[in-house]
């Protein structure tokens, strides 16, 4: 039980070291990063008015029905380009990346390539 709370107790001081300096404004909202084993969330949030711009999730039947498992890389790119396209819809053409206490590794780098590459900047 120690262990589990040292690595919980990680991963809070970890999320607010990375959150502390990242402040979402109207014309640079923040891109928030979460994930799950089954499914990966992101959602582009301006922090002066405390609102979500937009969000994408796997959770989505639109974006459920174009990939076989929520929880892996190609989810994460579809989620990547989802939320850019609607980004870039709402006005918001750049962005600050938040990935939470997670590593800029894996599933999370695959969703900000994809996001980068649809056109949002960060």
């Amino acid at each position: 039980m120690d262990h589990a709370k040292s690595i919980l107790r990680q991963r809070t001081r970890r999320r607010h070291r990375v959150r502390k300096p990242l402040r979402g404004t109207s014309e640079r909202p923040r891109l928030s990063v979460r994930r799950s084993h089954k499914h990966i969330y992101a959602q582009v949030i301006d922090d002066a008015s405390g609102k979500t711009v937009v969000a994408a999730a796997t959770v989505e039947p639109q974006i459920k029905s174009g990939v076989d498992f929520g929880g892996n890389r190609d989810a994460a790119i579809a989620i990547g380009k989802a939320v850019a396209e609607r980004a870039k819809a709402a006005g918001v053409s750049r962005v600050c990346f938040d990935r939470g206490s997670c590593r800029y590794h894996g599933r999370v780098a695959a969703l900000a390539e994809a996001a980068r590459e649809a056109g949002l900047e960060f």
